[in-house]
């Protein structure tokens, strides 16, 4: 039920008619309304150019949720929903009509959050005319999706732009992954259990593994896609995100200062990637044609508006080194690509072997204990151990076992949210904890600039994997090398 803490909200969504609102923002709020999690007297205001009314965007808003929702629209939730829905054309290039936007919100009795479902360039004409125009005050809130820049200078430029308007503690730099549960039962799992607590170092863990693999390619997104690659789409946030909540110390508690500081305290501590050793550290590789789930796909030189010529990496694996004393010598391996055999997200926390074997009848060397964390698409976590196989003939064998945490069987009764429905829920109640600091964007962009900066020195060209593997042979050799595999 609503909790009369939090302050109802106007939410203003900017590109009410774009992809990302049909797709994510505008099924998000609806579940939200399902489970009475928005307050009563909230209000969505669509932004866009189009010349619709709000009758007319209550009918986009329902034909998203009929294409979208993956389930039964509740009548009566719908009706409740569609009551918040107002819209505005307005062209956000002209300053001078923001004055609109300030007459239509009503900030003494609620709440304003601007969520920036728009491409960057517009951001510094939105921030310019709410500024203008008066509507921005100190509770005014404003939620930023990435790509926040394509590297270090014009990161720092759209946040210059931004915090010329807004102070830190009012925006919110979203990354959807840190909205799943799995990463945010990170932190319960480690703090809140001793049995990982105590051995989560370089004693007792060999390596860390990270996958973020996509089945899908490009879909109509060729020319954005080709002057961003993977590196910058998902290794610089998803990934180095997922790595921060793994590997950084105890936070004092709970609050957005807090992790932020553990989180960036990691980020500084990434060994340098540099033109020395690319070669060793990283692999791009790019998907040719190939299968997907039994069906025929193009390459990616051969998908719809593709230049030919492209380098553009739609692969990458790194290894990075964490240079603290916790993870002193334990890798951790990072790779995500497009085109991979399944969608998949986990870590893979490999534990050392034990030095010594008296169980020789079952394994000549004793295979190490795992902790998988699946955060895609099934969510849950899962414990590898050895088991005695029961019998009576006087001797010992063991198996590998599983010990499996399925979030949807364990919390049958619990609703398990998506991610953008805990951001989305958290920026209108004004907790700024999952969300990303500037200093962590910038670490994040400083550290990820060094490894483009080294292929482009170094005349890295892509590796050609086939549509359907997990990436070029060279990923393989990639952790070969250290005498270690991928999970698959």
């Amino acid at each position: 039920m609503s909790n009369n803490s939090y302050k109802p909200c106007d939410l203003v969504i900017y590109g009410a008619l774009g992809d990302l609102t049909k797709r994510k923002l505008l099924i998000s709020l609806y579940r939200l309304e399902k489970h009475n999690l928005l307050e009563p007297e909230t209000r969505i205001l669509g932004i866009d150019r189009a010349e619709i009314n709000a009758a007319d965007y209550v009918a986009v808003a329902r034909q998203s949720l009929e294409a979208f929702l993956n389930g039964p629209i509740d009548e009566e939730m719908w009706s409740k929903f569609s009551r918040r829905l107002n819209y505005l054309k307005l062209d956000l290039t002209q300053l001078e009509d923001y004055k609109l936007i300030a007459e239509a919100v009503d900030q003494d009795a609620r709440v304003m959050v601007n969520y920036l479902a728009v491409a960057p360039f517009l951001f510094k004409s939105i921030c310019q005319g709410l500024h203008r125009s008066g509507a921005v005050n100190a509770e005014t809130r404003i939620v930023m999706e990435k790509p926040i820049g394509h590297d270090l200078k014009s990161s720092q430029e759209i946040n210059d732009v931004v915090s010329s308007v807004f102070l830190e503690r009012q925006i919110y730099r979203i990354d959807h992954y840190l909205g799943k549960e799995t990463v945010l039962n990170l932190l319960a799992l480690r703090f809140a259990n001793s049995i990982f607590t105590t051995n989560w170092d370089h004693n007792t863990i060999d390596h860390i593994q990270i996958t973020v693999g996509e089945d899908i390619g490009i879909e109509g997104r060729w020319e954005y896609f080709d002057k961003t690659g993977q590196l910058r789409d998902m290794l610089q946030n998803h990934l180095l995100q997922i790595l921060t909540f793994v590997a950084m110390e105890p936070p004092v508690d709970l609050s957005a200062e807090s992790v932020h500081n553990e989180k960036i305290k990691v980020l500084k501590a990434l060994r340098p990637i540099t033109a020395r050793n690319a070669e060793e550290k990283t692999v791009r590789g790019q998907y040719s044609r190939g299968y997907v789930n039994g069906k025929e796909v193009p390459g990616y030189l051969e998908e719809e508006g593709a230049n030919p010529e492209s380098v553009t990496e739609t692969f990458v694996a790194v290894r990075v080194d964490i240079d603290n004393w916790r993870w002193a010598g334990v890798p951790f391996y990072l790779r995500t690509g497009k085109r991979t055999p399944n969608k998949r997200t986990e870590i893979v926390v490999n534990f050392k072997q034990l030095p010594h074997n008296i169980f020789h009848d079952s394994f000549r060397n004793l295979p190490a204990n795992k902790l998988v964390i699946h955060l895609q698409p099934n969510e849950g976590v899962e414990i590898t151990i050895l088991n005695k196989i029961p019998g009576i003939d006087g001797n010992i064998k063991l198996q590998n076992s599983k010990l499996d945490l399925s979030f949807s069987e364990a919390f049958k009764k619990s609703r398990i949210f998506g991610g953008y429905e805990k951001l989305i829920l958290e920026a209108l109640r004004g907790n700024p904890t999952l969300f990303l600091s500037r200093e962590e964007i910038e670490q994040a962009w400083t550290w990820v600039d060094s490894i483009v900066s080294a292929w482009s020195h170094n005349h890295s060209a892509p590796k050609p994997y086939p549509a359907g593997s997990w990436g070029p042979l060279a990923s393989v050799a990639l952790l070969a090398r250290d005498g270690r595999g991928w999970e698959e």
